[in-house]
């Protein structure tokens, strides 16, 4: 199976993430399980790359933590919600991908072009 490098998607941690927490608000594990489960397992975030955002996102205002207690448990989990200029980085950060991928495109050979001795025009 492909995986993703986690060079590529880098810069896109921080859409995956607030992309989730658009739905409600959620805890470290079961974003990186979503996360896991949403791309076929192609992308696995690593638990320093994902708290390192959180604690990103959180200083820019873009996410609020809160603790809640985890049910039956008496254990206190800390949660995650998208503040409204989370909505807006997610807008921006939604816009800046099409047009990543619209000149990345560009660039991208089609299979049946591997290894074609075509010139680019």
């Amino acid at each position: 199976m492909n995986s993703i490098s986690s060079d590529v998607i880098r810069g896109y941690n921080d859409t995956i993430i607030l992309f989730l927490l658009l739905q409600h608000p959620s805890y470290g594990y079961e974003i990186s399980k979503h996360i896991k489960t949403l791309t076929d397992e192609k992308y696995i975030i690593k638990e320093t790359t994902l708290y390192s955002a959180f604690t990103r996102m959180e200083k820019n205002g873009y996410i609020e933590s809160f603790s809640s207690d985890k049910e039956g448990s008496g254990k206190r989990r800390t949660y995650y919600r998208i503040t409204d200029s989370g909505r807006e980085y997610y807008k921006t950060k939604c816009s800046e991908w099409n047009l990543t991928k619209e000149v990345i495109e560009n660039f991208i050979l089609k299979e049946d072009d591997y290894g074609s001795n075509q010139e680019l025009s």
